[in-house]
């Protein structure tokens, strides 16, 4: 007779969580310590947290004009840009079974209207965001992006996962008009500010103290649904100041708390397959082409490793060794968001931050994200109603779950061995102060690499970390060398 035959059970050891059905048993769901119910929250505030990308990113791409002059179409952009967050979205739930919600990334999209558009076609510059999701799917396929993941120190990694946490707080403070950017017409050396003047003045603003008072009280008093009680609480007293105050339209920023006149849109897929693959080499030549396509790839890359770190972290989905397994699936699904966020003229996709909004709701699995992209397919046809949630109601979420992940992150960091703490520190500090997770990443990386050898240890720095650190010693030297 085996030994675990006669071994005494163990009564205070709980039993294992069993499955309720096909749904739970595909997803994970009780495994992973979650509940249909979780999941639905977390993927409704995760949409709400994020649905401001359905008017910024056309507001971005359609300001900019190409080569010759041409503007993007704001109706097609609308379209585009849901359709590639619901797809790349639902595809995350389905293969990579994480709640990681996936849309146009920040920052990429701005390359690409600032620095490719000018200089080629859209058609143009779309190929080559194309050719960088081909690129990451390429590196995932081949294990060489999961190898510079894994070769991250457990302390760098908890350190970019708290600069995630400050970032996004910064991105919520901003977004609510809590704090904003000093004009530069006021010479002053301070960048940001307390309200529009230094003071806190408006309606909209108030709308933010409240929802960030009732959303952390709400966490206080561990409240079920916390943060989308929050969202739907506070727009619907957006909507009462609104119709009461009369503020004018801008007040809001993006997204004005109105009840929109025709909650129906008829989606416009004009600009789905305007992409040439090649045809931005014969405007700007190989060398220059192959640049914008590592610019791009260097931002996705890092962008969403991240985030998936970050938000992987804060779901529980590491191991003990700070591991994600099964990340090349989310990894993979990543690339095609790239590819396909170009395919559809929408910029590349990413994996967004904001979906710590739905893990701070307590979702742990891809049912989430099926949920999100759900709410996503929907709002092709019903745009107006998905912009009605003005940020000043979304982002109290975005303060709490900074907060959230931070406060899990920093006691794991080895802050006596000062060759991983202070690259910690600055890879941390980085993201908000650079507004650049790529940047925050970088930055660590470098100092890790560098202080490691300069404390003789140089046989500790992973082979991987050396590759990666040099390509961003070149990436910031690319302006000095005039490759840009």
């Amino acid at each position: 007779m085996s030994p675990s035959a006669t071994a005494p059970v163990d009564a205070k050891q709980p039993p294992a969580p069993q499955p309720q059905g096909g749904l739970d048993r595909f997803f994970k769901i009780s495994e992973r310590g979650s509940s249909v119910a979780r999941e639905i929250r977390g993927g409704f505030a995760t949409f709400f947290a994020m649905a401001y990308i359905i008017v910024l990113n056309p507001i971005i791409l359609g300001s900019a004009k190409d080569m010759y002059g041409h503007q993007l179409d704001g109706g097609q952009l609308v379209t585009a840009t849901v359709l590639t967050a619901a797809f790349s979205t639902l595809l995350m739930g389905v293969i990579g079974n994480v709640p990681i919600a996936l849309a146009a990334g920040l920052g990429v999209n701005t390359v690409v209207a600032l620095q490719l558009a000018p200089r080629m076609s859209w058609p143009d510059a779309m190929g080559m965001v194309v050719l960088a999701g081909i690129v990451v799917m390429l590196l995932v396929a081949t294990g060489l992006r999961e190898r510079v993941m894994h070769a991250v120190p457990t302390s760098l990694r908890k350190g970019i996962a708290i600069g995630i946490g400050l970032f996004i707080l910064l991105i919520g403070l901003v977004d609510s008009g809590f704090v904003s950017r000093v004009p530069d017409i006021a010479h002053t050396t301070v960048p940001l500010q307390l309200g529009g003047d230094g003071h806190l003045n408006g309606w909209p603003v108030l709308v933010f103290i409240l929802g960030a008072l009732l959303t952390l009280a709400l966490i206080v008093r561990k409240v079920p649904g916390a943060i989308l009680i929050s969202i739907v609480a506070m727009t619907v007293l957006a909507m009462i100041i609104d119709a009461i105050a009369d503020l004018p339209g801008q007040a809001w920023g993006l997204t004005v708390p109105q009840w929109p006149g025709n909650p129906v849109a008829t989606p416009d897929f004009g600009l789905i397959g305007e992409v040439s693959l090649f045809g931005g080499f014969d405007k700007v030549g190989v060398l220059t082409g192959i640049l914008f396509v590592f610019t791009v790839l260097l931002s996705c890359f890092f962008d969403a490793m991240g985030t998936i770190l970050g938000v992987g972290d804060e779901a529980k989905l590491t191991d003990k060794d700070g591991n994600f397994p099964g990340i090349n699936k989310v990894l993979f699904v990543d690339g095609i968001a790239v590819a396909a966020g170009g395919a559809s003229s929408a910029s590349a996709g990413t994996c967004f931050v904001e979906s710590t909004a739905g893990v701070g709701e307590g979702a742990r699995t891809g049912f989430a994200s099926i949920v999100t992209g759900l709410l996503f397919t929907v709002a092709l046809f019903l745009t107006p109603l998905a912009t009605m949630v003005p940020s000043q109601a979304a982002t109290p979420a975005l303060l709490a779950v900074g907060f959230l992940i931070i406060s899990g992150s920093v006691r794991d960091i080895d802050w006596s061995d000062y060759t991983l703490a202070i690259p910690a520190f600055l890879a941390m500090v980085m993201m908000p102060f650079t507004y650049s997770i790529t940047n925050g990443i970088g930055i660590g990386f470098i100092a890790f690499s560098v202080l490691r050898v300069a404390a003789g240890r140089w046989r500790e720095v992973p082979v991987p970390m050396y590759v990666v650190s040099a390509v961003f010693v070149f990436y910031y030297a690319m302006p000095a060398l005039g490759l840009t």
